[in-house]
């Protein structure tokens, strides 16, 4: 399909090259120099004017080439990293990558599907769900010690349940409590204000930023959710753009070591 169709504009490629970049193309753009480096990156999309949803879901900014991309960033990470109001709203389902996907992690030194971390300081997830029943590899839900002591019971039978705060899910506590299970590559898929609280305290290490071209008109939200205060710019280094069709796909990275 011509929208599927990912061409590399930013940094241009040699004359030679063939004008569509293939999944061994795209994987090698997106996976990490050293995997021994724990790393955090971001996946989200926005609309031309800014708006991180369409109809109060992102998938509907979506389109096949996207997809791809979100598919291959999975592939090359060790947890998957979203906010339990995501979580409900996109309607995800167990972290379980396609066989090839997961055959190609194998052989490439990963384990066979990454792990899915989910935030909740409420704990507000239904343990039956296929996000847990289904689970190829037991899934981590990071909340807070004030969380209910029945919801706490619930999830500890599906899930590792893990304190990261007492009212607050830390990100500095999440990350501490990612790398201590040698879950380095972090790859987060939302939603804003979890993304806010990553930016909040400076631990954002790379951006992947979809353009979809669609205007909203003004009524979703930005990519990130503010948790309070101001912060001082972060400058950012743009790594590379791909084109789909009208569609841009983006990556930044931070421009000094943290």
């Amino acid at each position: 399909m011509t929208q599927d169709l990912i061409r590399q504009l930013f940094p241009a490629r040699s004359p030679e090259a063939p004008d569509a970049l293939t999944d061994a193309d795209l994987l090698a753009l997106y996976s990490a120099a050293d995997r021994s480096v724990p790393r955090v990156r971001a996946n989200f999309i926005n609309s031309i004017d800014g708006s991180a949803t369409a109809g109060g879901l992102s998938g509907r900014l979506g389109a096949p080439a996207d997809k791809r991309v979100f598919d291959l960033q999975r592939q090359v990470c060790d947890v998957v990293l979203v906010g339990a109001g995501t979580v409900r709203a996109e309607g995800y389902g167990a972290m379980r990558l396609a066989p090839d996907a997961a055959a190609w992690r194998v052989a490439n030194g990963f384990a066979e599907h990454p792990t899915f971390a989910i935030v909740s300081a409420s704990l507000n997830l239904d343990p039956a769900s296929g996000v847990f029943a289904q689970a190829p590899v037991r899934p981590i839900v990071l909340t807070v010690a004030s969380a209910g002591a029945s919801r706490r019971r619930a999830l500890s039978e599906v899930a590792d349940v893990i304190d990261c705060g007492e009212t607050w899910v830390e990100p500095a506590q999440l990350l501490a409590a990612l790398t201590a299970r040698g879950l380095l590559q972090v790859h987060c898929e939302g939603g804003p204000s979890l993304l806010g609280s990553l930016v909040a305290v400076d631990v954002l290490d790379e951006l992947s930023l979809t353009i979809s071209p669609a205007l909203e008109g003004g009524a979703g939200p930005r990519i990130v959710s503010s948790v309070g205060g101001t912060i001082d710019l972060q400058p950012m280094l743009l790594d590379h753009v791909l084109l789909a069709g009208s569609m841009l796909l983006t990556k930044y990275s931070r421009s000094a070591p943290r």
